[in-house]
């Protein structure tokens, strides 16, 4: 995976990331989800790269990037916080304006980008996620069932325990079949690193906080994403069960909507790297 890819680590202000990038043509930037690296994209990357200059980091609070300070609005793990790491990344590697897709909580990432950066951000896809609070406006008894992760994770200390206690028991669907052993490794790596669990938690504690905040904001304001906006999920995951025609949800949010389903479980970047990578260049490359 990452045929011809540069591994570095690079200084983005607050820290420095850990970023993978190559190929040639328009910038890409792709972002992971919970508890993946960049590594995640490793198929994908391999795909899109003769199409595309490929941008893979670790998130702050992931992977081998650093841990912001913990703070009490956690401000430091906030997708605004990651959407400004993720400009100045891109900056530092000499790109003023790119297109973005983002998984899983990658994909709030993303999104913030998109919000907060329209003048830099040509396209946006999000991927097996709608917003944070329109997530909240739909919680039922099945959405705490099967998401309480969401909120075990928003307490203190308490996920951390459990986590670092047994990581594999917890991440027991982690197996490097579809990932590739490279990939696996780093990943384990990572979940045995109670810092980085701990950041990672600390990104779906900012979910419920300052995240939220940042979208009522939004909304209150009436403010939409301009740039052309993709839309994916797994047709094998929970996301359209719980929550409805993600489509229809993202017209709220953005001016110009499209997407589909993908055959998938969660993980469509490991599990249906063709079908993804296909419907990434088709949506970046169209004008």
């Amino acid at each position: 995976m990452f045929d011809g890819f540069e591994l570095a680590m690079i200084d983005v202000g607050a820290g420095t990331l850990r970023v993978r990038y190559g190929g040639s043509g328009p910038p890409l930037l792709l972002l992971h989800g919970h508890p993946r690296t960049h590594m995640t994209w490793g198929s994908v990357a391999d795909l899109l790269s003769p199409h595309f200059t490929v941008i893979c980091p670790d998130l702050r609070g992931f992977g081998k990037s650093f841990q912001p300070a913990d703070e009490k609005d956690n401000n430091g793990s906030s997708k605004r916080a990651k959407a400004g790491d993720c400009r100045n990344l891109m900056n530092a590697l000499g790109h003023d304006k790119f297109a973005v897709a983002g998984h899983d909580r990658g994909s709030y990432v993303a999104f913030r980008l998109a919000m907060d950066f329209p003048d830099i951000i040509e396209k946006v896809a999000v991927i097996d996620s709608i917003p944070i609070i329109e997530h909240l406006d739909r919680m039922d008894w099945q959405f705490a069932r099967d998401w309480y992760h969401w909120f075990f994770f928003a307490q203190p200390e308490k996920p951390e325990r459990a986590i670092n206690a047994k990581p594999l028991a917890w991440y027991d669907k982690i197996v490097p079949d579809m990932m590739g052993h490279d990939a696996y490794a780093d990943l384990l790596a990572v979940i045995h690193d109670p810092a980085v669990v701990h950041g990672m938690i600390e990104d779906y504690r900012a979910g419920l906080t300052v995240d939220r905040e940042h979208e009522l904001e939004d909304r209150a304001a009436g403010r939409k994403i301009a740039c052309p906006l993709l839309c994916l999920w797994s047709s094998r995951d929970d996301l359209a069960v719980h929550f409805g025609d993600p489509l229809a949800i993202w017209h709220s949010w953005a001016n110009n909507v499209r997407g589909h389903a993908i055959d998938s479980g969660h993980h469509i970047a490991e599990e249906n790297p063709t079908a993804l990578s296909n419907a990434l260049l088709h949506f970046f490359r169209e004008r």
